[in-house]
């Protein structure tokens, strides 16, 4: 079980610098039709820009920014106070460690519960884009996967196997 959540999570990250990746390419394919635009206006021309650029970046970021919580805590990327931990017996650390993860599961499955509600609201809402008219709530389902699989990791990491370990 934890070196397929390993397996997943770490794929899961992938896909979401395959985001960013395609955000980083809208973005210098939109600076570059400015670009040629400022140069086509010279000679009584224009370029266009892309049309929507800028509701694309925005659905696209957060699910791309999600998608690394969970490779954060396979990895034990958190932020960890080691200067005083290391100090204390390794019992106290390991139940602090448990803690700690316990403690970012819960805070997870909490994201979890207020992003499924905020996608159910925006989808009654019929809420769409303003200039490619996309719905807007589909977007919310990758952030979804990324706390649930970021809880999955906590928990796992606080009761089981290290996953880091894969």
């Amino acid at each position: 079980m934890a070196r397929a959540l390993h397996r997943l999570t770490t794929l899961w990250a992938l896909l979401g610098g395959a985001g960013l990746l395609a955000i980083m390419v809208v973005t210098t394919t939109n600076v570059a039709a400015f670009l040629a635009d400022a140069a086509a206006e010279l000679f009584g021309a224009d370029v266009a820009a892309l049309s929507g650029y800028e509701d694309f970046v925005r659905l696209m970021i957060g699910p791309s920014a999600l998608a690394f919580l969970p490779y954060c805590q396979l990895q034990r990327g958190h932020v960890a106070v080691d200067i005083f931990v290391d100090q204390l017996p390794g019992r106290v650390q390991r139940a602090m460690d448990r803690f700690f993860c316990l403690a970012m599961a819960l805070l997870a499955l909490f994201l979890l519960y207020s992003m499924t509600l905020g996608m159910l609201e925006t989808r009654s809402d019929q809420v769409v884009t303003a200039v490619i008219g996309w719905p807007e709530w589909p977007f919310y389902a990758p952030g979804l996967v990324s706390l649930a699989l970021w809880a999955a990791v906590s928990l796992t990491q606080a009761f089981g196997r290290d996953t880091a370990d894969g």
